[in-house]
């Protein structure tokens, strides 16, 4: 397994030099730079379908809205009406994505470059670990700024984020995350239960995602 770092490209093409010591050295780096290309434009797999960054985030985002109506839902079933104004932050909920190495986007940097292009499917079938920052991989990065309420259609809340996690065809290990503080424990483990409850999406919703589709 090859680790390739998409913050740091010369790091990536360290490993790359390493495991393929007879690559001439622009032949090594355009390697690297495909391979790191793979990883910043990751195929974003939900609910059994993949969705390429960045031309398909309407038809993603479209997609999740029900589940993320489900647990505002849930959300709002297990707010307290009364606030204190010292009550501790409640911890976020999150929605999740897995990724995929997009070995497309990689090649099409290859151009003509078969014996190229062959070494980058073999890298990718023995296996890759990418290591990045939130900002690194474009899904997370668009995901992060996504405005759930105006997709929706309704009002959403900030607790609910959008995490996306290599879960074929590579791993991947995020940088800068440190252990999250627990806080308000109990409530989220509340939003859970009732979100495990199947709930249908509202009519609401779903007019908006086909009067997008249009």
């Amino acid at each position: 397994m090859i680790t390739c770092h998409l913050t740091k490209l010369e790091l990536a093409l360290d490993q790359v030099r390493k495991t393929h010591p007879k690559l001439k050295p622009a032949d090594a780096a355009l390697l690297a730079s495909a391979l790191t290309l793979t990883g910043r434009h990751a195929i974003a797999l939900y609910d059994g379908e993949h969705y390429q960054w960045p031309e398909e985030y309407d038809n993603l985002t479209h997609k999740m809205t029900p589940e993320v109506a489900q647990v505002q839902e849930g959300i709002e079933l297990t707010a307290p009406k009364k606030v204190a104004k010292n009550a501790p932050e409640d911890e976020p909920i999150m929605i999740k994505v897995g990724l995929m190495p997009n070995l497309t986007a990689g090649e099409s940097l290859l151009g003509d470059r078969k014996d190229l292009k062959t070494k980058l499917s073999d890298v990718i079938q023995d296996g890759v670990e990418f290591v990045y920052a939130g900002t690194d991989i474009g899904w997370q990065w668009a995901l992060d700024r996504a405005n759930w309420s105006t997709i929706a259609g309704r009002e959403i809340s900030r607790r609910i984020k959008v995490k996306a996690t290599f879960t074929e065809g590579a791993v991947g290990v995020e940088t800068g995350t440190g252990a999250a503080k627990k806080r308000s424990r109990a409530k989220a483990h509340l939003v859970e239960a009732v979100v495990a409850e199947p709930v249908e999406s509202e009519p609401a919703v779903e007019a908006i995602i086909e009067a997008n589709a249009d």
